[in-house]
């Protein structure tokens, strides 16, 4: 028998259907539950258990792990009569991985401790590739005995595993994240027509600058893209869209002005009105080629 601790898996999407093959592959005994058969046909490809709804996985789970895109979908999942909180056992740990508002994190770790349920709230970064490779960022907010607990889980998908605080602390630092990693991308992408305006080599210019002071994670991870124009989706423009909706309203919260993060969050959701929401976040090239002139 299996010393880990059984887990229920919430959301089979780009990033959770990887990591949970990922746990299934270290040895955990892994039920998930989807809307998507195909998504529960992967995991039991991959050796997992499909439930018929989030009631009957969780039911006997140690450990539930809900990926779904945004607040809503985290509430949806958690509460009502057929929801987490209802059907998980007492004591159970429940890590909510997904990107949502820290106000949310915080009303799900009161709710869950009404339950006698502990709640981390465990966002990650590295998009589709580092979730297949198991290298993610994972940026954790809630109690430390629960966190220790929780680590060599956590050990199994990522590489950085950092506990930031009490509860919604995982989520702020998740919306920074995504704040630096827009900003990034933008830059990147101006970077790009600007080199080809200029009639420059850009494979050779994109080398170079990554090996300097301008080199990134964000220009090795995106630099294929750009090359390519190929905008399939790691991490789509309309979740990038909600993560600058979220780091803008929590700075107007907490009075940081984010001036070039305002601009470019403008930007992204300039280019999801374009009908551009289901590329990749590296398709904000498309938007500067289009202010260029350059736009195919």
């Amino acid at each position: 028998m299996s010393t880990f601790p059984k887990v229920a898996w919430i959301g089979l999407g780009i990033m959770g259907s990887p990591m949970s093959e990922n746990l299934v592959k270290a040895g955990y005994q892994v039920t998930g539950y989807t809307l998507e058969q195909a998504k529960l046909d992967r995991l039991t490809a991959a050796g997992g258990t499909a439930a018929g709804s989030v009631a009957e996985a969780v039911r006997d789970a140690d450990v539930v792990v809900t990926m779904v895109p945004a607040s809503p979908q985290v509430e949806a999942v958690a509460y009502g009569p057929d929801g987490i909180l209802e059907n998980a056992r007492p004591g159970t740990l429940l890590i909510d991985m997904s990107s949502i508002t820290p106000q949310t994190s915080v009303d799900l770790a009161a709710a869950g401790r009404e339950k006698g349920i502990r709640v981390l709230d465990a966002p990650v970064s590295g998009g589709e590739a580092g979730a297949i490779e198991a290298v993610l960022s994972i940026m954790v907010g809630g109690e430390q005995a629960d966190f220790d607990e929780a680590r060599p889980l956590f050990e199994t998908l990522g590489r950085t595993v950092v506990l930031c605080g009490p509860h919604g602390s995982g989520q702020t630092v998740k919306a920074a994240n995504q704040l630096i990693v827009a900003v990034n991308i933008q830059a990147c992408a101006e970077a790009v027509v600007f080199l080809e305006r200029s009639g420059v080599d850009l494979k050779a210019a994109l080398d170079v600058l990554n090996g300097g002071l301008a080199g990134s994670t964000v220009l090795t991870r995106k630099k294929h893209n750009f090359l390519a124009r190929d905008f399939a989706p790691g991490f789509r423009i309309d979740l990038h869209h909600k993560d600058m909706g979220i780091v803008t309203d929590a700075a107007r919260t907490v009075g940081a002005a984010l001036p070039v993060g305002a601009v470019v969050a403008q930007l992204v959701a300039s280019l999801r009105a374009q009908g551009d929401g289901g590329l990749d976040h590296s398709a904000l090239l498309r938007a500067v080629e289009r202010l260029s002139g350059t736009a195919a």
